[in-house]
């Protein structure tokens, strides 16, 4: 049987039969096979990527409503083990990823399957209980209906407040849609609504889908592997450039509510449920929540603590990028730049010879691309700047 399956592969052949290993070689000076080292094409990707970055204003407060297609065709296995298992994982990175980028937004996760659409979770900010909700609804059957799930999230994202915005992001892996109407004037809805929809297909392109996003002012695009789908999904991640109409300045209302203490008892406003110790209090009228941020939903007062506020800092002022590098051979200096700032690893490469290096334009300290990469994505501050 595994002979048939194989159509005769060894053991051995059947790991390299698919994953073109052979593109992963290339040919040095002496003409021997190396692997192809990519740390220098990835970090030209990022710093190009990261130069191209206007300086514009973003939207901080985003409320994202994840529209997960779960019908038949999510269970097909051009995407391996399959569709559904691969949108499934990055679903779950992308959740943990886009509240470290967005502390003070909130998601929301949609379900679409047999031609409904189903709320899987409201909006809020715990990761945790989304991704707990999602691994327990996986599940293939039926046709997916877009429609259906853009009416659901235009009435549940039309009460969001002014200053919110309001963002879908559809995984669609149908290659049909079945709608009970006029999708066309869904589509007018969400965009009178100043709802931004973007779409990842995982099949073909879409015209209906292509025609969602150009009229919202959203992104369409189609996932080749799991990693484009990936690269794809985290492009999301980061706060997207403010609409004019919310880029007005004006003030908002915010409360810094108090942890609950340890023995307390008292009924939460999301659950409805008695809870021991667990939550945090209102300062407005005194109700429970559990989690941060979140709208208070007996005074709809919006509920932070003051870490999302200054993890929001560095969206606003970004750190500066950092300058390439190339030392020469016979430089004396050489020798002081042989060290990373950062992580204190050398900068020189094989043979001793001084390898490519970044250097800060303030203080003129001298970063590996590892570090580069580091302190632009998830540090946001320069140690060099910072130890003077």
């Amino acid at each position: 049987e595994d002979e048939d399956d194989n159509l005769g592969l060894e053991a051995w052949e059947r790991s390299y039969a698919d994953d073109r290993s052979w593109e992963a070689l290339q040919e040095d000076e002496s003409g021997f096979l190396r692997p192809i080292d990519n740390s220098a094409f990835y970090h030209a990707q990022y710093r190009r990527r990261l130069r191209t970055t206007a300086r514009i204003q973003k939207g901080l407060i985003r409320y994202l409503y994840i529209v997960i297609d779960l019908s038949r065709a999510a269970a097909e296995m051009d995407f391996r083990p399959s569709r559904m298992a691969v949108v499934a994982k990055q679903v779950e990175a992308f959740v943990r990823e886009f509240f470290d980028q967005n502390p003070l937004s909130q998601i929301g996760l949609v379900t679409v399957k047999d031609g409904v659409a189903n709320c899987l979770t409201d909006l809020g900010g715990s990761p945790e209980s989304h991704i707990k909700a999602l691994m327990g609804k996986l599940g293939c059957s039926g046709d997916s209906s877009l429609q259906n799930a853009l009416d659901l999230v235009q009435g549940l994202l039309s009460q969001i407040p002014s200053y919110g915005h309001r963002e879908v992001l559809i995984l669609y892996s149908a290659l049909s849609t079945c709608d009970p109407g006029d999708i066309m004037e869904t589509i007018q809805k969400c965009k009178e609504s100043k709802i931004r929809c973007s779409v990842i297909g995982l099949s073909a392109e879409m015209f209906i889908c292509k025609h969602l996003c150009q009229d919202t002012g959203g992104s369409y695009s189609v996932a080749l592997d799991e990693s484009h789908f990936k690269e794809l999904i985290m492009e999301h991640a980061p706060p997207p450039p403010a609409i004019a109409e919310f880029a007005i300045a004006n003030l908002i209302k915010m409360g810094f509510p108090q942890r609950a203490g340890e023995g307390s008892i008292s009924i939460c406003s999301c659950h409805k449920e008695v809870k021991v110790g667990v939550g945090y209090t209102c300062p407005r009228c005194k109700a429970r929540v559990c989690e941060l941020p979140t709208d208070c939903r007996i005074c709809g007062l919006q509920l932070v603590s003051s870490p999302h506020l200054a993890r929001s800092y560095h969206h606003l002022f970004p750190i500066a990028p950092f300058d390439e590098v190339t030392p020469l051979l016979n430089d004396p200096r050489n020798r002081s730049r042989s060290t990373c700032f950062g992580c204190q690893q050398s900068l020189l490469s094989s043979g001793n010879k001084p390898g490519l290096y970044v250097a800060c334009p303030k203080c003129k300290k001298h970063f590996c691309l590892e570090c580069d990469i580091y302190i632009h994505e998830s540090l946001h501050n320069c140690p060099g700047c910072e130890s003077l």
